[in-house]
C-alpha cells in the first residue's frame, strides 16, 4: 500500500469498517457524526463525488490516509498498514461477526478487557442511547477470539466469570453462563433480562445504583433458580421485557416474591425499556419516569 493507492480508498467503506455510518445521504455527499467526539447532530461531511472528508467542528479535512492518521493519532506508515489490513484492531476486523458455524465450532478466548475506549463501541452505544459514562459503571471493552480471528464487543461480566459481549453486529457470550450481580447488599433489588436494559435503567435513574442492588438475568431461563435470593430482599422492582417470556416471568415473581412490583407498564407499547427509549421522545420519557415513584 502506497500514498497515492490510499488516496483511491473509499472514505465511507473505510468509516463503516470502523462502525461509522451515514445519518444522512445524498448522491453528491454523507453525512456523520464525527468520528473524533461525541455529538447529536451531524457536522463530519464525506463529498462522494470528490472522495473528501471535512469535519465542520474543527474546520479539518483530507483523503483516507489523513482520515486514519486523524483517527488513530498514528504517523502515515502505521495508517498505511492499517489500510493495509496488517494491523487488527483498525476496525471489527473486516469481518464483523463470526460466523454460526465458526461460533458454534470453536470455544471464545478473551484476550483482553479495558475500559471502554473504542469509538466503534461508543458509537454503537449512542445508537442505542447510552452514554460511555454510564457504560462503564458495569461494562468494560472485551477483546476475543474465535476459531483465530479478533473480534472486540462491550463486555458484562457474570458471577461466574464469563461474559456477555455486544456489538452492532453480533451478540454472544462465553461459559460459564449465569447471571450478573452488581451492588452493595442493598434491601432493595431492580432486574432486568439484559445488560442494556439495565444500562438504560441508569442512564435514566443514575442513582439507582446507590440505592438498589442490581440484577441482570442475561436469559430469563435463570429467574426460577433466581426466586430464593430475589426473595431475601425487601423490594423488588421488575423491568422485564414485554414479550410473552418476560411477562410470564413477571407474573411468576410477582407470585413468588411478594415484595415485587411490575414496573414494565413504563415501557408498554414497546419489547423493552432500552427500545422505549430510543424510539420515544425524549420528554416524554422523562415525564413518565417522574410520574412513577421509585423510592
Amino acid at each position: 500500500m502506497d500514498c497515492e493507492k490510499a488516496r483511491n480508498i473509499d472514505i465511507v467503506s473505510t468509516l463503516a469498517k470502523s462502525g461509522h455510518f451515514p445519518v444522512r445521504k445524498t448522491e453528491k455527499e454523507a453525512w456523520f457524526l464525527s468520528p473524533f467526539r461525541t455529538e447529536t447532530q451531524a457536522s463530519f461531511k464525506v463529498s462522494l463525488k470528490e472522495n473528501y472528508w471535512i469535519d465542520f467542528g474543527t474546520f479539518e479535512g483530507g483523503r483516507t490516509i489523513d482520515l486514519i492518521m486523524k483517527m488513530n493519532n498514528c504517523s502515515v506508515k502505521e495508517a498505511l498498514e492499517r489500510l493495509s489490513g496488517n494491523i487488527d484492531h483498525f476496525s471489527f476486523h473486516w469481518r464483523p461477526n463470526p460466523t454460526k458455524t465458526e461460533h458454534r465450532t470453536n470455544p471464545i478466548q478473551i484476550i483482553q478487557e479495558k475500559e471502554i475506549e473504542h469509538r466503534a463501541l461508543q458509537n454503537y452505544l449512542q445508537s442505542r442511547k447510552i452514554s460511555t459514562r454510564t457504560s462503564r459503571k458495569l461494562c468494560g471493552e472485551v477483546h476475543y477470539k474465535i476459531g483465530g480471528r479478533k473480534y472486540f464487543a462491550i463486555g458484562l461480566r457474570n458471577r461466574s466469570g464469563g461474559w456477555e459481549l455486544r456489538n452492532r453486529y453480533w451478540k454472544g457470550s462465553t461459559s460459564p453462563k449465569d447471571v450478573s450481580i452488581i451492588g452493595n447488599s442493598f434491601k432493595k433489588l431492580a432486574i432486568t433480562e439484559g445488560m442494556f436494559d439495565m444500562l438504560t435503567l441508569m442512564e435514566l435513574m443514575p442513582e439507582f445504583g446507590n440505592s438498589h442492588d442490581l440484577l441482570i438475568l442475561n436469559t430469563t431461563a435463570f429467574v426460577k433458580r433466581m426466586i430464593s435470593e430475589i426473595g431475601e430482599y425487601e423490594s423488588v422492582e421488575l423491568f422485564l421485557d414485554r414479550d410473552r417470556t418476560g411477562m410470564r416471568m413477571t407474573e411468576l415473581l410477582l407470585e413468588r416474591c411478594p415484595n415485587s412490583r411490575d414496573l414494565s407498564f413504563l415501557y408498554e407499547g414497546f419489547k423493552d425499556i432500552n427500545e422505549w427509549k430510543v424510539k420515544s421522545a425524549k420528554d416524554e420519557v422523562w415525564q413518565r419516569i417522574q410520574d412513577v415513584s421509585l423510592s
